[in-house]
C-alpha cells in the first residue's frame, strides 16, 4: 500500500515486566499506528507496525528506549510490505 511502512521488530534486553507492551501500545495509539506487540518465550518482545513511515520509524525509534525501566540491549528490525490488514493496535 502507499505511504505504508511495515516494521517487524524484535526487542532484547530487560524488557518483559516493565510494562513494554503496554506502553508501546499507548506510543503507537499516539502516533495513529497499528499492528500488534507480544512477549517471546525466550524474553524478547516481538512487535509489528504499520503507518505513516515517519510514525512507524518514531516506534522503531521508541524501542531502543523502552519504557522507564526496561534496559533494551537490541532492537533488531526488518521492513516488510505494507498489508493495511489491522484495525488497531493489539497486544498480545
Amino acid at each position: 500500500m502507499a505511504d505504508l511502512r511495515r516494521a517487524h521488530v524484535y526487542v532484547s534486553g530487560r524488557v518483559q515486566g516493565v510494562f513494554f507492551r503496554d506502553s508501546a501500545r499507548e506510543e503507537a495509539e499516539r502516533r495513529g499506528v497499528t499492528g500488534w506487540i507480544r512477549n517471546l518465550p525466550d524474553g524478547r518482545v516481538e512487535a509489528v507496525f504499520e503507518g505513516e513511515p515517519k510514525m512507524v520509524d518514531e516506534m522503531v525509534e521508541w524501542c531502543g528506549e523502552g519504557p522507564k525501566h526496561a534496559r533494551v540491549e537490541n532492537v533488531d528490525v526488518s521492513y516488510e510490505e505494507a498489508a493495511g490488514g489491522f484495525s488497531g493496535f493489539e497486544v498480545r
